[in-house]
This record gives C-alpha cells, structure tokens and sequence, in this order.
C-alpha cells in the first residue's frame, strides 16, 4: 500500500481537505436559512435540488465504497497501480453524507414553503428516472462478475453527469428572472472557496506521489472542483455584475417574499425551467 513520502504534505492535505469540507458543508446553509427566513422557495430553482439529490447520493455510494470496502480498493489497484494511493479521503465521506442530509432538508423546505407557480420540470424527472435506472442496469452487470471498482465508478459517472447539469436549471432562471433574489449569493461564495481547496487537496497528493493518477483516478473528484468553480463564477457574474439590483433586494430577504412579480401570471418563475 502507498505511504506518505513527506509529512508537511500530508498535513497540507488533510487541512485542505477538511476545509473544503466545512466550506461546502455551510454553503448549504445560507439557502436554507433564506427559505426559513422568507417562508418561500420561490428563486430557487427545484430542477437544481432534485438534480443534486442524484449527484451526491451517488457520489456518496462512491465515496463510502471506495473508502471502506477492501474489495474495491483491491480492484481500484489492479486497475490503476499496487503502489497507488486510494484518491478518496474521510473528508470526501463526510462531505458526502452531509450533502444528501441537507439537499432531503431542503426539498422538504419545497414541501412545506410557499413555491409560487414553481414546480419540477418534466426534463428534470425524465433526467434523475434515467440516472438511477442506468444505475440499476450498471448493478445487475456488476453482480456476476464481482466488478465492484467498476460499479461504483459508474456511480461516479453519473455524479459527474449530474454536475455538469444540475446548475444549468439556475443559470437559465437567473438569466429569465434578470434577478438572482431567492437564490443565495453565499451558497456560491462557499461553494467556489470549497472547489479550490478540494482541487489543491488533489495537487497536494500528486506532488508527494510524483503521481497524476488520482486525478483521473478519481474523475468525479476532479470534475466536481473544476465544474464548480467554473459555474460560481458564472453565478457571480450574474449576482454582481449583470443583475447587481437583486443584491441590494436581496439583503432585505423578509422584503423578497411580498415582491408584486413573484407568483404572478408575469412572473418568468412560472415557466418550468
């Protein structure tokens, strides 16, 4: 089994790693709060929770498999080295389990808040049915042969699926609405601080194993940083510069909730994204 080579590393990149924990692990909470605060939902996109309900509970199956079962650390050395070091942290279980925790939270928030004319787009439901039903076939063709590295990789697969997708629902919203009220500015803020730190945690194990492996090793771990950090940005760019109005409504969030537009027959949010 792989070994540390320098201990000032191995420090580096478990205080990278949990920081990139606690950094998305609150970036939850800001959402949260707005919808307790404002008693509504409406703003925030439902396509974009349901979709990151997939995204991190198969991410979770990764994770916890690749962490804790030996069986699947065998297979992920036979495949990529004996030597390699397992690309998945505590850290990254953690985050994992957190994450499912708090998107259930939240879309019972969509239950039990005002939701306006919002609702699930049909695209959506059709996208998460074909997600898990492609994880079911992917069970019954790992089954026989005992490929377990395999199976969960393809759990992977479908978390780096549901990245890529799930911010698109928000972009398109913000960009009907010409506002990001409702959607928290500080769910990006922490989410972007979380991307960077859990990219550098990847660097940090490179370097000390003069091995780039683990990046595409572990592609979900990879894809979930750099589509992140690509989509806040764009997030931010819509909150502080192309929308800036919403940021001085939203500070205000008791005043979001008796907006005139929202929940109206003119309201964009309306329209299923």
């Amino acid at each position: 089994m792989a070994s540390w080579n320098s201990t000032h590393l191995e420090v580096l990149y478990n205080v990278l790693g949990w920081l990139a924990f606690v950094s998305w692990s609150i970036s939850f909470y800001p959402q949260v709060i707005l919808n307790f605060r404002r008693k509504s939902v409406v703003g925030l996109n439902f396509d974009f929770v349901l979709l990151n309900l997939t995204k991190h509970s198969s991410y979770l199956i990764y994770n916890a498999s690749l962490f804790f079962s030996s069986t699947v650390q065998r297979q992920y050395r036979e495949k990529f080295g004996l030597n390699e070091m397992i690309p998945v942290a505590a850290n990254d279980v953690a985050f994992s389990i957190h994450a499912v925790l708090l998107t259930v939270f939240t879309l019972a928030q969509i239950v039990m808040y005002d939701r306006g004319n919002q609702k699930v787009s049909k695209t959506a439901a059709v996208l998460v049915s074909v997600a898990w039903l492609a994880a079911a076939v992917c069970v019954f063709v790992a089954i026989p042969r005992h490929s377990w590295f395999w199976l969960v990789s393809c759990f992977n697969t479908i978390q780096v699926v549901m990245t890529v997708i799930k911010y698109i629902p928000q972009v398109v919203l913000n960009f009907r609405r010409k506002s990001t009220i409702g959607f928290s500015i500080g769910n990006i803020l922490l989410d972007f601080f979380g991307g960077i730190t859990n990219y550098f945690q990847m660097v940090v194990q490179s370097i000390d194993q003069k091995s780039w492996i683990n990046f595409y090793g572990n592609i979900g771990k990879t894809m979930i940083s750099l589509v992140s950090i690509l989509f806040d940005i764009l997030f931010m760019v819509q909150h502080y510069i192309l929308y800036p109005s919403s940021k001085r409504t939203s500070d205000n969030p008791i005043s979001v909730s008796n907006e005139p537009l929202l929940g109206t027959s003119d309201d964009p949010l309306s329209e299923s994204v």
